[in-house]
């Protein structure tokens, strides 16, 4: 079954379900068609509270208590994170300036190297279960350029993928980033789109540990104001179009309880 032409599930034709229908699992447990994702949308939580709430919800998946694929869309305060390739050497500015600044540093296990996140770049978290959706880490990422490029259209922004570093650019300016990491065989981390970011802060370090490289946002190369919420649902149907899935919506709930909440139902 084709997804775009960059991403392919092998899973064979006998094998497909159609959209809502539903199977069950070896010992009789109830279970939903695996192209449907849930969504869930927050406006803007610490970094350090997303990165626990995927660590929770990675188990449940992998345990099954959870049986959907799930996708974390937010905005992040300022904070700069430090991927498996490290990063700090590529700061510009001293921890002491960032304290001042009031700018956390986290070191975190996704790929890449340092980035900045906050509000106006809109975050997006895929837990997926890449082994069960037979999908390859290269294809993935691929497909995560693919739904960013695709909302950048949408507003006549020419997007393309850069050798250099994954992510879109426009020209020689990085507009996306991806950094995922996969922990038993599911995805987490994911991709950061600058809708209207206040770039200052990149100009502290070298972007993904590239020197020389501006970043932009999709309101810099636009010259219009555009509303992240309106992004979010443009990004929200691409998603659907490239990874051939239909979203289903789930009305945030306090952190604390939302795995709980979502693996009492264990259904869409």
């Amino acid at each position: 079954m084709t997804i775009t032409k960059n991403i392919r599930y092998t899973i064979n034709d006998s094998q497909q379900m159609s959209a809502g229908r539903r199977t069950t699992t070896d010992n009789g447990q109830t279970t939903t068609d695996p192209k449907t994702w849930l969504s869930i949308d927050f406006d803007r939580i610490g970094y350090r509270e997303a990165w626990e709430l995927q660590g929770n919800l990675i188990s449940a998946r992998k345990e099954r208590r959870l049986q959907n694929d799930i996708v974390l869309f937010l905005e992040h305060p300022s904070v700069f994170t430090l991927g498996r390739r490290g990063g700090r050497e590529c700061m510009l500015v001293s921890e002491e300036f960032l304290e001042n600044a009031g700018i956390q540093v986290i070191q975190v296990e996704r790929g890449g190297n340092i980035t900045f996140h906050g509000p106006g770049q809109l975050v997006v978290y895929p837990i997926v279960d890449l082994h069960a959706a037979r999908i390859k880490v290269v294809d993935f990422v691929n497909g995560l350029e693919d739904v960013m490029i695709r909302t950048a259209e949408n507003w006549g922004i020419a997007a393309q993928r850069n050798s250099a570093n994954r992510g879109i650019w426009v020209g020689p300016h990085k507009m996306g980033s991806i950094g995922i990491a996969v922990r038993r065989g599911i995805s987490f981390h994911g991709l950061a789109l600058n809708v209207h970011t206040d770039l200052t802060p990149f100009s502290w370090i070298q972007p993904c540990g590239l020197q020389n490289v501006a970043m932009t946002t999709m309101q810099q190369e636009t010259t219009q104001k555009i509303p992240i919420q309106q992004v979010r649902r443009v990004l929200k149907k691409q998603f659907e179009t490239v990874f051939g899935i239909k979203f289903v919506t789930r009305e945030k709930v306090d952190l604390n309880s939302l795995v709980d909440d979502l693996t009492l139902t264990n259904r869409v």
